[in-house]
């Protein structure tokens, strides 16, 4: 006897669990990122969020969210972005049903960061879409697209690293660098960049090597200076013990430079470790007026 098969069509869409003739619309989001604070990079952030703004709302078929963002922020890890993590959290709350974005670098540089995300998306009915690559998470190919294209991006962020890492150890041997003059107490920045001694806050310099040489301990010094108003380097009221030790232990203040103290162990954690030995170090001597003579 023959077989008599009859297809019986799909009714609902497997993925978001809809039917399949549903005239609903979307809710789509967009997200917009840029990697650093530049003026050139501002405006192409702005740019983004008008254009996604527009393109959504343009569609019959889409139901426009928000456009989610991240302003000056690296791309190799998702942790410290608030926006993309909010876009994330809408998204499981069933607040988006698809997500379009440039491309799979400005989603993330990371691999292992992407391919979890979008699986986790995937599982709540959400759907990427990454314009530049032309690639849709729910495409059966969008998985192993993603994954080459997540890996050559964060290749291309290992690169960056890289020459980041060489200019910055050139620099160094050449006895060049930055300071964080808001932080750090007892020094401006010249007008030709060279280190300019502020003289008020020399005086608490001097008053903390003072005490120190008199025999008072660090948590004393730091008890003194916080009962007599004196800010700390970041501008705080109380001071710590820790900070009293890192001024005594500077040699900033004898007029020489120790460069690369600290080495990142990474491209992607960017977590920065105390330099013993790991990589080079340079010290430079009598490069900027000591605050502190160097035999005190």
């Amino acid at each position: 006897m023959a077989q008599n098969v009859r297809v019986i069509p799909a009714t609902m869409n497997w993925m978001t669990s809809t039917p399949v003739t549903s005239a609903a619309k979307r809710k789509v989001a967009g997200y917009a990122r840029v990697s650093t604070d530049l003026e050139e990079q501002q405006s192409s952030y702005e740019a983004q969020v008008d254009y996604y703004t527009s393109y959504i709302k343009s569609r019959d078929d889409w139901e426009f969210v928000s456009v989610y963002t991240d302003e000056g922020i690296s791309a190799t890890s998702t942790r410290h972005r608030e926006g993309f993590q909010q876009m994330v959290a809408d998204a499981l709350a069933g607040k988006i049903d698809l997500i379009v974005t440039k491309s799979v670098s400005r989603f993330a540089r990371n691999t292992v960061d992407s391919l979890s995300t979008i699986r986790e998306l995937k599982e709540h009915g959400t759907e990427v879409y990454f314009e530049k690559e032309n690639i849709w998470t729910f495409d059966s190919k969008g998985e192993l697209l993603l994954t080459i294209m997540s890996s050559l991006a964060q290749e291309e962020s290992r690169s960056i690293s890289e020459n980041v890492r060489w200019g910055q150890r050139k620099k160094f041997s050449d006895g060049r660098y930055s300071l964080n003059y808001k932080n750090f107490l007892g020094y401006d920045k010249g007008p030709d960049g060279t280190l300019v001694i502020n003289k008020e806050q020399a005086k608490i310099v001097r008053r903390i090597f003072g005490e120190f040489l008199t025999g008072h301990t660090p948590f004393q010094i730091a008890k003194r200076l916080t009962a007599d108003g004196i800010p700390t380097p970041a501008g705080k009221k109380k001071w710590s013990y820790t900070t009293v030790r890192s001024v005594l232990s500077n040699e900033t203040y004898m007029g020489d430079k120790l460069l690369q103290k600290t080495y990142s162990i990474d491209f992607l954690s960017k977590n920065r470790l105390k330099n013993q030995g790991q990589v080079p170090q340079y010290y430079v001597e009598q490069d900027h007026p000591a605050i502190i003579p160097p035999e005190t």
